[in-house]
Formats: C-alpha cells, sequence, structure tokens
C-alpha cells in the first residue's frame, strides 16, 4: 500500500502509461445532456481507476457514454460524427449504467443489451423521427445547432412575411426554425420532419428543396429583392422599426443616401442612427460588451455603491458578438435604484462615453397591467444610448448600441428573464403561461388573474418552476 499521496501520482494517468490499466477500451463521455462539470468530474474518476478516458472524440473511441439519451437521439449523434474509417468497427454507444457499474467493478464490466443505446437503423436510411415538444421554452435549444442551413432559410422567409405584416406566417416559419434549432441531429431526409410540431406544408417544402437541390428557388428569390433588401437596410437602422421602413419604401427610397435627403423629417434617434450606421452595422465582440459593462458598473459604483450590473441579451445566451449589449442595473435594497440612472448617465458623458442617449421614465399604475405587457413594452426606467467604446487617449472608439435598464431588486428576476431572450423563446413562455398554467408573464411578474396574486421569486429558476417546467439556462434558450 503506498502513502496516499505518492499513489495519487502513480494513478494520474497523465503521468505514465503504466496508469491505463485497460488498454484496449477507449471511453469517449458525451457532453450535452451530462453537463461539462459533471463530466469532468466522470472523467476524473474513470481515469483514477485505470480507465483511459479521451477527450475528443475519434476512431480510437471504444465506448461512446451518454446520459439521458434516448436510442433515437443517440443513433443520430453518431450519425452526425465524421465518417467511419474503413475496418475501424463503430464503438458501442452506451447509457451511463455501463459506466457507473464499471466504476464499481474497477473494471469495464460485459456490455449487455441493456446497457446499449444502439437501435436498429439501417444504415444506409436517415434517422428515425425524434418526439419534441410544441413550446420552445419546453426544450433546450443550443447556440449551435446541425441544421444552420436549413433554419436560416425559413428566418429569412419569416423576417420577409414580417416587413409585409403578415404575422400568422412569420410565426409559422419562426416556430419551425426553432425547431431545427432543437433537433439533436442533422435532418438529412424529410421523414425525419414527422411527427414535429410547427411544420406545415410549406415549411417542409422548403426544407424538402433544400435537401434535394441544396437552394430554395423562393428563398433565393427573397433575399434578391429590391422590396426585402431596402426593409433589411431601414431597419437596421437605430429607431426604424417595420412601418416606417415599409413607408419609406411606399415613398421611392431605397438607399441610406435616399433616407439622408429627407433629413428634416427623421427623428433624433433616427439621425443619430444614421450619422453612426457604419460603426452600428458592425458586431460588438464580447470583449467590447464586457468593456462597456466595466465601465458603466464603474459609473453605477460611484453614483450608487452596491448596485449590480448584469450583461444580458444574445451575450448572456452565449453569443461571441451581438448588435448591441443591453445591461441591468439594480441594487439589493428595493427603492435604492430610484434616480440612480440619470446620475450615471452624468458620469458616462463626463468621460465621453454618450454619443446619444434618450431616456424613458418608469410608468406607474397597476402592476397587474404590466404583465399584460410583452417584455418589449416594459416600464422600467431606461436609457436608449449610443456609447463610444472606451480607448486610449486620442484613439477615436467605435460606437456601440447599449440599452441601460434599472429594475427593482423584487422584479429582477423576470427582467433578466426577458430581457435574456432569445426574443422567440420568451414569446413562447409567455404563450405557454397564458395557454397552459393560466397566468400572466413579463418582464415585471408572474401573475395569477383567478387568484389576483404576484409570484414570489428570488431567482429565474423558480420562475419555471411556478410554471411546471424544467429549468433551461441561459445558453439553452436560443430557439
Amino acid at each position: 500500500m503506498l502513502p496516499r499521496r505518492r499513489r495519487g501520482r502513480v494513478e494520474d494517468p497523465g503521468s505514465s502509461s503504466s496508469a491505463v490499466r485497460f488498454p484496449g477500451v477507449a471511453i469517449y463521455l458525451v457532453e450535452p445532456r451530462m453537463g461539462r462539470s459533471r463530466r469532468a468530474f466522470l472523467t476524473r474518476l474513470a481515469r483514477s481507476k485505470g480507465f483511459r478516458v479521451l477527450d475528443a472524440y475519434s476512431s480510437a473511441v471504444t465506448h461512446v457514454v451518454m446520459e439521458q439519451t434516448s436510442a433515437e437521439e443517440a443513433t443520430c449523434w453518431q450519425e452526425s460524427r465524421a465518417t467511419p474509417v474503413p475496418g475501424c468497427p463503430r464503438p458501442a454507444l452506451l447509457d451511463i449504467v455501463w459506466f457507473t457499474e464499471s466504476m464499481a467493478a474497477g473494471q469495464p464490466v460485459p456490455v449487455e443489451g441493456r446497457h446499449r443505446l444502439e437501435e436498429a437503423v439501417p444504415r444506409e436510411g436517415p434517422p428515425s423521427p425524434v418526439r419534441m415538444p410544441p413550446y420552445a421554452c419546453q426544450r433546450p435549444t443550443p447556440l449551435t445547432h446541425h441544421n444552420a442551413s436549413l433554419s436560416e432559410a425559413l428566418e429569412v422567409l419569416a423576417e420577409a412575411a414580417g416587413f409585409e405584416g403578415r404575422e400568422g406566417r412569420l410565426l409559422a416559419f419562426r416556430r419551425a426554425a426553432a425547431v431545427l434549432k432543437a433537433l439533436p441531429c442533422r435532418v438529412s431526409a424529410l421523414r425525419q420532419l414527422q411527427g414535429l410540431p410547427h411544420f406545415g406544408e410549406h415549411s417542409r417544402r422548403v426544407v424538402q428543396e433544400l435537401l434535394e437541390h441544396g437552394a430554395c428557388e423562393e428563398v433565393e428569390k427573397v433575399r434578391l429583392s429590391e422590396r426585402y433588401r431596402s426593409m433589411k437596410l431601414f431597419t437596421q437602422v437605430f429607431g426604424v422599426g417595420v412601418r416606417t421602413a415599409d413607408r419609406w419604401y411606399q415613398e421611392g427610397l431605397r438607399t441610406l443616401d435616399d433616407v439622408r435627403e429627407q433629413v428634416q423629417r427623421l427623428t433624433e434617434q433616427q439621425k443619430a442612427g444614421l450619422q453612426h450606421h457604419r460603426d452600428l452595422g458592425t458586431p460588438v465582440q464580447r470583449p467590447e460588451a464586457e468593456a462597456l459593462q466595466q465601465a458603466v458598473e464603474a459609473a453605477v459604483g460611484l453614483a450608487l455603491p452596491g448596485a449590480t450590473v448584469t450583461l444580458a441579451g444574445g451575450f448572456r445566451r452565449g453569443k461571441l458578438q451581438g448588435h448591441d449589449v443591453d445591461l441591468l442595473i439594480t441594487h439589493p435594497q428595493e427603492g435604492q435604484e430610484a434616480g440612480l440612472l440619470p446620475r450615471v448617465m452624468r458620469c458616462l458623458k463626463e468621460q465621453g462615453l454618450v454619443l446619444y442617449h434618450q431616456h424613458q421614465r418608469p410608468h406607474s399604475g397597476d402592476p397587474a397591467r404590466w404583465t399584460r405587457r410583452s417584455h418589449t413594452m416594459d416600464t422600467y426606467e431606461r436609457s436608449f444610448c449610443i456609447f463610444r467604446l472606451p480607448r486610449p487617449p486620442g484613439a477615436a472608439g467605435k460606437a456601440v448600441r447599449v440599452d441601460l435598464v434599472v429594475v427593482p431588486i423584487s422584479q429582477f428576476p423576470f427582467a433578466l428573464l426577458g430581457w435574456t431572450g432569445s426574443k422567440h423563446f420568451e414569446r413562447e413562455l409567455r404563450q405557454f403561461s397564458r395557454k397552459e398554467r393560466g397566468l400572466w408573464l413579463n418582464s415585471h411578474g408572474l401573475f395569477d388573474p383567478e387568484q389576483k396574486t404576484f409570484f414570489c421569486v428570488d431567482a429565474e429558476e423558480d420562475i419555471f418552476r411556478h410554471l411546471g417546467l424544467a429549468y433551461l439556462p441561459p445558453e439553452q434558450r436560443n430557439a
């Protein structure tokens, strides 16, 4: 028996090849359902017992271990991996039960039928359809997925429908795109769409054309149309919505130069948007968003010690770039946040960071009315801003869109949920609340209209629990 410290070194698989007791077994632990921290723990456990655990999937893997994964999902996962090496057998797809039994035995246990996840799917045919709940808030949607080209095509049609004011058509395409984003495998045949929610004939036809030809004539026609291109250009200007863009188009405007000739008709917000359009049209990188967060945190700390600033929006969902920066400001003591925003803006102006801002005062009234509003119409005190990125003296900083939102601590979990997005996820969550639970939800609270009571929560997890939903972390809300 070796002393504890020395024994730990001998069993460290990274110290020498002799630490691997079972060279014929190479395990790969699949992370998505297992989670990063649990995967790391199981990896350390297995290596401490002499098992070989690979960090990356390759032809050397002999045993793939998954947790909370169906046979269909496991098969889809394996089909989406690299093409098998000729003469190299496919690894066994195993449930976590095989792993735990092997750890308990201190050696690989024989693989039995109850351990296997492989399904009798013909190799030459596509995977079977996947079951999926109808609401986006009921299913995890990662940032990167297997069907980007298909979902992007449907989103183009959704966007074009929105430009035409056809709300029903917009939602149909957006819901179908959201389903594709949540699928655990790549769609390679139309039959995989069978049984999936929100996949109407039109969406199926688009997907079929993409699968068969690699492009869809309808989508390409939309992308190249003058109206779509002009509407997309106009709505990317800060302060311009679909109605304004449509009016400009109907008046014969087609380019930003056309708009600049009508400058006397523009709002101050639209003028600022045009002035800084080149910068605002460039994606904001995560380091830039974090730099702005730090600048706002410093100003908030001077104005109200103890107040916090939280980065929301797509960056909270894991995005590496976005079109703007959303920052939520609160204080742990209810009411201390009142009047904070003007002081913060004054401090930021003195630093030369503010290029434009429009202040929205908080609205008062019956709190129950707030929950009938969408999260895009909340009544928090807010500043719509264009900031200059902090830069060394003498250097020109890039202009960036920033929203500062001040939230009472009692409503902060609801505001954080609403401002994290995605937009479609939030819409589905509110619809689920209303239709399936009879409750009103928005960025201010969760209200029971029958009991005429608000739900008190301390965190986002409590909101999901009150709605009877499994908690989805921000990085799984990219619907």
